[in-house]
């Protein structure tokens, strides 16, 4: 059983399971009958996304200073309580299960999936490469 972090809008991998949107808004122009047939996510769950004021920041971030800033505000908004039961969560439930969690961004490595590839991993999770 493992843990995806994957490029929604993707095709899906085998065995992938379920897939998790961790974006702030649903894909533009899609009907909501379609996220899951399109290979965007199953379930949609912005609690992982960056808040709107952070998510401009990452956008924006043209500079390693200001992806630096991003990322530790990032990391802010993950420290709640409720976000890091959920990434503890998830951790653990890549144990028993197939699941996958993703964002839009072409880059992962300009993307917070890839922070939060990071914080799953910390807390354990089983993650595939």
């Amino acid at each position: 059983m493992t843990l995806r972090i994957v490029r929604l809008g993707s095709p899906r991998a085998r065995d992938e399971g379920l897939r998790i949107g961790t974006v702030r808004r649903p894909p533009r122009g899609v009907p909501k009958s379609q996220f899951a047939s399109g290979n965007w996510y199953d379930v949609w769950y912005p609690n992982l996304a960056p808040s709107l004021a952070t998510m401009k920041l990452g956008l924006a971030a043209a500079t390693p200073a200001q992806w630096r800033a991003f990322v530790k505000k990032y990391r802010q908004e993950m420290a709640t309580p409720e976000n890091s039961r959920t990434i503890e969560l998830l951790a653990r439930l890549s144990h028993t299960a197939d699941f996958s969690v993703g964002c839009y961004c072409a880059d992962e490595a300009h993307c917070h999936r890839s922070l939060l590839r990071e914080l799953l991993a910390a807390a354990g999770a089983r993650i595939a490469s």
